[in-house]
């Protein structure tokens, strides 16, 4: 049996973790000291016990549990279980309604999930849904709406270290050096299935747990970063962020986090363009010529060298001063132009290429360099002020 499965817990006094949710007078342990059983959603990252739990919940209340994993279950399966549950229903005259657990259940399409929708309504079943993708993007609003979303956490370093310890016992290997259970707590970055695995593969292999030896079994510690899941925007954004606020370590960070997990170099460097105007726009102009060289860079080499590229342009951008008055000013243009549409253009900005138009009055009284108090504008905007100035800007 796989390391894993031997240390899963059996009850909630040997899980580890997610005490917001399972602690003293938290939400799930008052729901099963109520007897209060409900469907709901598990939402967090791999390795952090969201199957455990589930199966745990089941327990307290005593009721038939199904457990399925919507990469390979169908509608077919589901049918079945809600048919068999109809039919105990019937005859059973103290009858509780199952709990079914559907891990992954973002990958279920749209017509899967709203064939769970009447039966979790009126409580036929109790689903208890796992998933790593944010549920807001990733399950209809109507099951939303009939379920209760849990956020579960990445372990902490404590946790990770007590269950370092059941599986050092578990594998009968000697206490380790706290060097070594350091390496393992920041290998696991919180996912107590990855340094289970690892743990395991490495006592197969070579029988003692070393930092070598470890190192030697998982070779690489990839990342967890999924390209169109959370860990993916989460990141971007933090670098963004980091940029616009000046900080060039964190900036760097957040860069080397998306070289090592694979992220394409091309998408780094498009939002170091748009960065570029956006939030450092007139404050230093030629931003924006550096990005768009670092662009043209990436594309021309690729990876492993473009990361030094990369690294060259955002402490670049980092450290440029930042000004947002030309993004700003633009939207402000643009709010106006949605809300009034398309004004009357001034008769003397008019283009005149008739006589008939001249005539008419287009383009009278245009004048090639007129004073910069005049404004330009339409008459329902002509005293409208879009780009804010500063004391630097000169006249």
């Amino acid at each position: 049996m796989p390391l894993a499965s031997l240390l899963r817990p059996n009850t909630f006094d040997d899980f580890i973790g997610q005490s917001h949710l399972v602690g003293k007078n938290k939400p799930i342990s008052l729901s099963i000291e109520k007897n209060h059983v409900f469907s709901m959603i598990l939402w967090g990252p791999p390795g952090v016990g969201k199957t455990t739990l589930a199966r745990l919940i089941s327990k307290a209340h005593g009721r038939a549990y199904h457990e399925l994993s919507a990469v390979s279950a169908s509608k077919q399966d589901l049918r079945d279980i809600i048919e068999k549950t109809s039919q105990q229903k019937q005859l059973l005259e103290s009858y509780e309604p199952p709990i079914v657990f559907l891990d992954e259940i973002h990958r279920f399409n749209k017509a899967q999930q709203d064939y769970l929708l009447p039966h979790v309504e009126t409580g036929a079943i109790i689903l208890i849904g796992a998933t790593t993708e944010n549920p807001s993007f990733e399950v209809i609003s109507a099951l939303l709406s009939r379920t209760k979303v849990y956020v579960l956490k990445p372990h902490g370093d404590a946790d990770i270290a007590k269950i370092i310890t059941r599986a050092l016992s578990t594998l009968d290997q000697k206490k380790i050096p706290q060097k070594t259970i350091d390496w393992l707590i920041a290998y696991a970055s919180g996912d107590a299935r990855k340094l289970l695995n690892l743990l395991e593969h490495t006592h197969n292999l070579y029988k003692t747990i070393t930092i070598k030896h470890l190192k030697q079994s998982a070779q690489s510690n990839q990342l967890s970063y999924d390209k169109q899941g959370d860990a993916h925007y989460d990141t971007i954004s933090a670098f963004i962020k980091s940029m616009r606020a000046s900080n060039v370590d964190a900036s760097l960070y957040y860069l080397a986090r998306m070289v090592d997990a694979g992220e394409d170099p091309k998408f780094i460097a498009r939002r170091m363009v748009i960065f570029a105007s956006e939030d450092i726009g007139l404050a230093n102009p030629t931003a924006l010529v550096v990005a768009n060289e670092v662009f043209a860079a990436v594309e021309r080499i690729g990876y492993p060298e473009a990361q030094i590229n990369l690294a060259h342009g955002v402490a670049h951008l980092a450290r440029c001063k930042k000004d947002r008055r030309a993004y700003d000013a633009f939207f402000a243009a643009l709010k106006d132009v949605q809300t009034f549409g398309a004004l009357p253009v001034p008769m003397n900005l008019r283009n005149a290429p008739t006589t008939l138009m001249k005539k008419e009055g287009y383009g009278a009284g245009y004048e090639m360099y007129p004073d910069t108090k005049v404004s330009l504008l339409p008459d329902k905007l002509k005293n409208k002020k879009y780009l804010q100035r500063q004391d630097t800007d000169s006249d």
